[in-house]
This record gives structure tokens, sequence and C-alpha cells, in this order.
């Protein structure tokens, strides 16, 4: 019995309805996961080191205010007497050394004037300084993750175009690094999903490319798919493009010379996103002895016929 060979990449075989990408632009999955429990979705970590910079600072700022309110608040509650050096004598006063105070015990910096006086107060700050330690440790630790995440992020054209290439035709797309850092040995693979015939279901196709590696990566690379017969675009028209619901996925692999870290990067193309007939237009220009490449033109062509 032959044993049925399933080829979905993972992004499941049911067709969708108009208008879903598997893949969006940004190579983000456009899958979401519902009826998860609470705990068991949980990443801190995750958000943490791949949220906004702003919204980082924003929970650590917070993580901060709230931790030594909490502790002011006991210090309040077991009296402010037991702090040597308050001088406040309402309770806003008070409440304000009791929090400063608490800010200086977290970081451990202590400038002398408050202090701690009786058992219970010291087990507090004893317990606050090892929570400051613990809390700044793993603040760094956070940090430290964003910064080692390497900041590279490749460029792709927003549009691919069937061109005439080598006596046929050719899908291609253009990818440019747009920032000076060196990706070295850099991988292509591009696939294909489309509606089955007469079926609801799809099916999905590695792309024979012109070429899948290039060892440097300091120009623009136009990445083609050359439609021959032995292509599973051989024959396909621009509306039965639009009528299977064509949607091709390219994942780029590199190594980042300066952060020594293997980069993935993925995108996304619809059919309404293909140009037909059509050639991407030259970006480079030859300028006292350098090669100079617009990248603002990334998505520029020309219109022509196919051959």
């Amino acid at each position: 019995m032959e044993e049925k060979k399933f080829n979905d990449f993972g992004l499941g075989e049911k067709s969708e309805s108009n208008g879903y990408r598997a893949v969006n632009k940004d190579g983000s999955f456009n899958i979401l996961k519902t009826n998860i429990p609470f705990f068991e979705k949980l990443n801190f970590f995750h958000n943490l080191v791949t949220m906004s910079w702003l919204n980082f600072f924003g929970y650590i700022l917070l993580g901060y205010f709230v931790i030594n309110f909490s502790f002011a608040a006991i210090y309040m509650s077991i009296g402010v007497d037991h702090l040597t050096g308050t001088s406040g004598t309402t309770g806003i006063d008070q409440f304000s050394e009791a929090f400063f105070f608490s800010a200086q015990t977290i970081t451990t910096l202590g400038y002398g004037r408050v202090a701690p006086l009786g058992l219970a107060t010291n087990i507090v700050a004893a317990i606050e300084s090892m929570l400051g330690l613990l809390s700044f440790a793993l603040a760094t630790g956070l940090l430290y993750g964003r910064f080692s995440k390497s900041p590279t992020k490749i460029k792709y054209s927003d549009i691919g175009v069937i061109a005439p290439y080598q006596n046929i035709n050719g899908f291609m797309i253009r990818v440019v690094n747009p920032q000076n850092n060196e990706l070295l040995e850099v991988n292509a693979d591009l696939s294909v999903s489309f509606r089955k015939e007469g079926s609801q279901h799809r099916e999905f196709h590695n792309l024979k490319l012109e070429r899948n590696m290039v060892f440097f990566f300091p120009s623009v690379w136009t990445i083609v798919h050359p439609i021959d017969e032995k292509s599973p675009l051989y024959k396909m028209t621009e509306k039965e493009f639009e009528k299977r619901k064509v949607e091709f996925i390219v994942m780029l692999k590199a190594f980042d010379a300066s952060s020594s870290q293997t980069l993935y990067s993925r995108s996304s193309y619809k059919a309404d996103e293909i140009i037909w007939g059509a050639k991407f237009t030259y970006l480079g220009q030859h300028k006292n002895g350098k090669l100079h490449i617009d990248v603002s033109g990334l998505n520029s062509y020309d219109q022509s016929g196919l051959q």
C-alpha cells in the first residue's frame, strides 16, 4: 500500500475563505489560537523580549512603582515610628518617606538618614533588598535578551512579478538588507500553495529557484523561480492565480556576522500582489567607483509583454 505523503508545511490543507493568507507580509503567521487556558498560554519572557521598547520600559517602571508602593504600605502598617530619621507629620509625608526608603532599600542604595528599627521592619527591609537583587538581575537578563537579538530586518518588495526569463516566464521577488551589517551564506526557500482543482483543499509545493543561495548580500537579490514544464505553475494563467487563491511564501536564512547569529525572515505574496508581464527595474548606478543601490525603488518595475 502506497504511503500517503503530506506536504502542507504545517499550515493545514483545508481551503480558506477569501482574503485569508497563511503568512503575513511581516513574516508572522496569520493564525490565532483560542480556548487555551490562561496559565498555559502565559509566556512572560517571550512577551517581554518581543514587545516594543516603549511597552517594555513601561512595564519595568510600572513594576518598580508597584513594588515600592506595596512595601511603603507595609512599612506604614507596621508604623513609621519603626523607621528612624523620618520627619513627616502628615500621612502623605510619612507615606512618601516610606516610599523613598523602599526605593533606597530595593536598590541596596541606602543613604542612611532613614533606617529600619525593630525586628518586623528589619525583616521586611531584608526581604525587599533580596527581592531587589533578584528583580534587577531579571531585568538585566531581559535587557540582554533584547539587545542580543539580531536587529537585522530584511526588506522585501511589496510585489512579485511574472516576467520573461530565458525564453520562458519566471516568478520574481526582490530582497535587500537596508542595514550595513554583513549577512553571509543567505539561503532562500520559496514555496507556493493553491486550491486543488475541484476540491476545497490546498496543495503545497517547494519551488525550484534559479539560485537558492548567495555567499554575500551587500546588494539587491532578485529571487527567481523559472516556470518551466516541471513547475507546478506551468501554464497557469492570471485568472487561475486568482481563482485558486495562490499564495507564495518565501523564507530567508542568513548568518549575521555582527551578532554571530543565524537570522530567519519570512514574507508572503497573494495573487493580487503579483504583476503580470512586468520586469523589475535595475536599481544600481555606478558613481565615484562605487555601486549605489536605490533601495527606495525596490518595488519599481517596467510593464512588458510576456514571452
